[in-house]
């Protein structure tokens, strides 16, 4: 008896000594893809963000499990807290790009020592986009690192002579060792580092695959060191899922300061750069892309740009306005409603909310008589736009009353605003900047929140009809 508790009291020792493993030997570990929690043993649900079925198995070498705890260990230099009102900031110039639309969704530049993560589905343009803006930044006079872990360098070429001449400036590295890649940014001191693509990185302490997520995380927190270090700006290229996320681990986000998106259909001719996260500026500003022979071109005028194409004397159509940060972008919605042949109407939508049409067909019904129970409905974005603003529902709801009656609107109507459950039309913010860029683009009436009307508006080239509830929008046009 007495031997058997000297046994479990000296367990942890032995453990610690690595009496029950292999020395040398890898261990498995289980992450969580979502959060990046890391577990012993394989669990259903995460303890860290309670997802469920997020953990996958990754095998790490002894070695490597110590090398990761002693960086992450104790300091050696004590950081001493300060009195917050006692810390002056130094206001710095951002780099510009040389790219109008990129720097409005950055927030008006590159800040020095940040870290951006630029993702998106494969063929969408990121690489073309960055390529893009590593030509302006050299030939502006800085120095800038491309280095790349998919392609060639004979294969980068190729690619930059469509988008023109490059400077001494630029240089390129064609590499996926992380300390290769990290003595060569020492010892070059460039401005702007971009890494294409994260998953392809890989460090010698992780015995794990390139693209796993100990490889991933290991390779992030290691440029982030450097780039807050050395004061370098670095672009982190990274693939995205199924679902539309940044493959790996969902730290990543939180790691990075700045988040980037590419939405877009990769066979249309249009792209569109949404900020995610942005601790230098705003999350609601999008940037406006055409893809050409030559790479990205800017779309200086979106909302034009999105009407183009639109259908003269059709039904179901009707333009609306959202606002996207601080730009109002004009887009046309279109609905089809016709009698189902079925028992269960379908109903479909395309960049809406799916829920949101419903709960507006059951107050068109329930507020306006209008008996929609056994109508299929379909409603499209127009453009490839993704819109989940309260402000479109009074163009829904106008698309859907045009498709239903067969009657087509004015091609120079323009409507938004809020729709209540009961049936009333809600005031939107940024209403005069909405009806501006109406204005600007020649639209004649528009029918708007009654208590969006201003008194300073009255007065202006474009006809404002204010409407207090739906039943006043169909005594006014129907």
């Amino acid at each position: 008896m007495y031997a058997l508790l000297r046994f479990i009291a000296g367990e942890n020792k032995f453990l610690e000594r690595g009496f029950f493993m292999a020395k040398g030997k890898s261990v498995t570990v289980f992450y969580c893809q979502n959060c990046g929690y890391e577990s012993a043993k394989w669990l259903g649900q995460c303890p860290g963000c309670r997802e469920w079925n997020t953990f996958v198995e990754e095998t790490v070498s002894k070695a490597g499990l110590k090398g990761n705890g002693g960086q992450s260990g104790r300091l050696t230099d004590r950081a001493e807290p300060c009195v917050l009102a006692d810390v002056t900031i130094q206001k710095e110039d951002k780099l510009l790009t040389g790219i109008a639309e990129l720097d409005r969704v950055l927030g008006g530049g590159i800040v020095q020592g940040s870290l951006t993560l630029v993702g998106g589905d494969p063929g969408i343009g990121k690489s073309t986009l960055l390529l893009q803006v590593c030509r302006q930044i050299s030939q502006a006079g800085h120095r800038v690192l491309y280095i790349s872990g998919e392609e060639s360098q004979v294969q980068i070429k190729m690619r930059a002579d469509r988008i023109g001449r490059f400077s001494e400036n630029m240089l390129l590295l064609c590499e996926t060792g992380l300390d290769a890649i990290a003595e060569t940014i020492r010892q070059k001191k460039p401005e702007v580092v971009v890494i294409d693509s994260i998953q392809t990185m890989y460090s010698d302490t992780v015995s794990a695959a390139p693209g796993s997520v100990s490889q991933v995380r290991e390779a992030t927190a290691m440029l982030l060191q450097l780039a807050k270090g050395l004061l370098v700006s670095v672009f982190i290229v990274g693939h995205v899922t199924k679902e539309g996320t940044v493959a790996g681990p969902r730290v990543l986000e939180h790691m990075v300061d700045t988040v980037l998106y590419f939405e877009g259909d990769r066979h249309a001719s249009y792209r569109i750069l949404r900020g995610v996260k942005n601790r230098f500026g705003s999350t609601n500003e999008i940037g406006v892309f055409e893809m050409k022979e030559q790479g990205l071109t800017e779309v200086q005028n979106p909302s034009e740009y999105m009407l183009n194409g639109r259908p003269e004397n059709a039904s179901g159509s009707v333009v609306s306005c959202s606002m996207e940060g601080t730009r109002p972008l004009l887009i046309e919605i279109q609905a089809l409603v016709c009698h189902s042949n079925f028992g269960i109407p379908r109903r479909q939508t395309t960049g809406t909310d799916f829920n949101r049409v419903n709960l507006l067909m059951a107050v068109l019904e329930k507020r306006s008589g209008i008996q929609l129970s056994g109508c299929d409905a379909y409603v499209n974005i127009t453009g490839g736009m993704k819109i989940v603003e309260p402000a479109i529902d009074l163009g829904i709801v106008l698309a859907l009353l045009s498709s239903f009656r067969n009657q087509a609107l004015d091609s120079k109507l323009i409507a938004f605003g809020e729709v209540g459950l009961s049936g009333e039309v809600r005031a939107v913010s940024m209403a005069k900047q909405r009806v501006a860029e109406a204005e600007k683009l020649g639209f004649e009436v528009c029918i708007l929140p009654y208590v969006c009307v201003g008194e300073d508006r009255k007065k202006g080239k474009i006809k404002l009809v204010g409407v207090k509830n739906l039943q006043d929008v169909i005594d006014y046009l129907f």
